[in-house]
């Protein structure tokens, strides 16, 4: 099972009052539905790729309306052969799309007016619904975070965009193809989506798997750092060393200062060693303590004796 398979799984488990009911039935019908007129009158077909999904419409028409529903289920001949799951609503489709707020005396509505969401717990159902319509995100096991809702209605993308940043989630719109597509893209924003739908389950999982993702990076940049720190140290002791050998050459290490020659003396032992090693060296060799200025104040004296004699 996909993950966002298993979060909508987890959607279709929340209890609900009627009220937060309506709006997440009317998110889905809107989304996922089709006016039919036939002989037999007007009726709602919902159609959906998720059983969850499918199953939760029949429930919550059932609870709110109680009116006759037929499933009927349809496998795709595509490669993949899914099941297609089209739940329609009967009886009562004027009564149920104005009382949903997606009808009005005037038609269809591009979206519901904010009555529908105008309490909190209303519009966190409200997203539920579009996501169980057509909504998607990417596996916490993938480092590409994506989560999105797509829908054919700007003016429906827009309303789904502006309950989304209710939340506090900067919520983005693209066009793609045919479809407005309002997604989210950060970890922690699809966390604060999870959170707001209620899938708290999946939300650990997302979780979990970010907070690994992101410790196992840091451990990387870490070991990157010291490399190139470890690195740096042998270069830098190397370009020293060509100092000291130069010095040697021409007048010899003898006619340093005794401090000069004993820095000069320890790097040689330790061609590698950091600057701090160099500190602990020569105070473990010598006795005297000294700090890291001032191990690198003694190198800069040797570089500037040795940068004397390049051109003899």
């Amino acid at each position: 099972m996909s993950f966002t398979s298993e979060v909508k799984k987890e959607i279709c488990m929340n209890i609900l009052l009627d009220h937060c009911m309506k709006a997440e039935l009317s998110a889905f019908l809107q989304m996922c539905s089709t006016l039919n007129i036939t002989n037999q009158g007007l009726s709602i077909t919902c159609k959906s790729e998720n059983v969850s999904s499918a199953k939760r419409i029949f429930q919550l028409v059932k609870e709110l309306y109680k009116v006759d529903i037929e499933i009927s289920v349809i496998k795709k001949m595509t490669l993949r052969k899914n099941n297609i799951y089209y739940v329609k609503i009967k009886e009562r489709a004027l009564d149920i799309l104005q009382d949903l707020d997606i009808l009005s005396d005037e038609g269809l509505k591009d979206h519901p007016s904010n009555l529908i969401v105008k309490k909190e717990c209303c519009a966190r159902a409200y997203l539920a619904g579009a996501f169980l319509a057509s909504g998607s995100v990417n596996s916490p096991n993938t480092s590409n975070y994506h989560l999105e809702i797509s829908t054919t209605n700007k003016p429906l993308a827009k309303y789904i965009q502006r309950q989304m940043k209710k939340f506090n989630m900067n919520a983005k719109l693209i066009k793609r193809r045919n479809q407005e597509v309002v997604y989210l893209k950060a970890g922690d924003q699809i966390s604060d989506f999870l959170k707001c739908v209620g899938t708290n389950d999946s939300l650990f999982r997302f979780e979990d798997s970010r907070i690994q993702r992101d410790f196992m990076n840091n451990l990387t940049r870490l070991d990157n750092c010291e490399l190139a720190n470890e690195m740096k140290s042998i270069k830098t002791g190397k370009k020293q060393l060509e100092d000291i050998e130069r010095i040697e050459n021409f007048v010899g290490l003898n006619n340093l200062h005794p401090n000069l020659l004993r820095v000069a003396n320890l790097r040689k032992e330790n061609p590698e060693a950091s600057l701090n090693e160099l500190c602990d060296l020569y105070e473990n060799e010598y006795g005297d303590e000294i700090s890291k200025s001032g191990m690198r104040h003694r190198l800069n004296k040797i570089k500037d004796i040795a940068s004397q004699y390049k051109n003899v």
